[in-house]
């Protein structure tokens, strides 16, 4: 799978599920629930312990499934979680280190930004998507008024995002929106239910 169809994937579901659990075994069953829900678009955080097992026990158990690493602090990391499957790496800070790894491996990069000009950087840097971080920091409105300033910017909102304010955020323009605790932890009417509700916003 190349970068673009990577991309074009989180594009098209919208929402990237992000899972963080106790321990490996917990975060693979959240991720499959998700997966099998319809959200094949998953991140496994590496403040997970065991995150990385999870990413490949994941990887092998959906193939099909797009699935990532997040906080994705470093080029060690990257590297890792490149050799355990992962497709994109998330981060909630830019590193270009993290970036020239992920690209060498053919991974998507995600790294983080709150303000215009670390958006601008993380473009600059080969970003193929910018994290805007954390997003309950900022607001859809704050947005439009970036795209208004920066259209080329592919943003991915991530940080308290809830199943009920993900629409709003996509309707702002937003690419994707990350979203955590409101997915992973629910059960599959949740997950269908948002996936619904992004898809009717998109395109406002």
């Amino acid at each position: 799978m190349y970068r673009w169809q990577i991309m074009n994937r989180i594009a098209d579901r919208r929402i990237i599920g992000i899972v963080r659990a106790q321990d490996a075994a917990a975060a693979v069953r959240a991720a499959l629930v998700t997966v099998d829900a319809g959200l094949d678009v998953v991140e496994v955080s590496l403040t997970t312990p065991g995150a990385l097992e999870a990413v490949a026990e994941i990887v092998r158990a959906r193939p099909r499934a797009v699935v990532g690493a997040g906080t994705v602090l470093d080029e060690t990391s990257a590297r890792l979680a490149a050799l355990a499957g992962a497709r994109f790496l998330v981060a909630p800070s830019l590193n270009t280190g993290v970036i020239s790894t992920a690209h060498r491996y053919g991974l998507a990069a995600l790294p983080g930004a709150a303000t215009a000009t670390e958006i601008v950087a993380a473009l600059e840097a080969g970003a193929d998507a910018v994290k805007l971080f954390p997003a309950v920091a900022s607001s859809p409105v704050v947005v439009r008024g970036l795209l208004q300033a920066l259209p080329q910017a592919p943003l991915v909102p991530t940080g308290g995002i809830t199943a009920e304010s993900a629409p709003e955020w996509i309707a702002a323009g937003a690419v994707a929106c990350g979203v955590g605790g409101a997915i992973t932890s629910g059960d599959a009417g949740t997950v269908k239910d948002l996936l619904d509700a992004v898809q009717a916003r998109a395109g406002e």
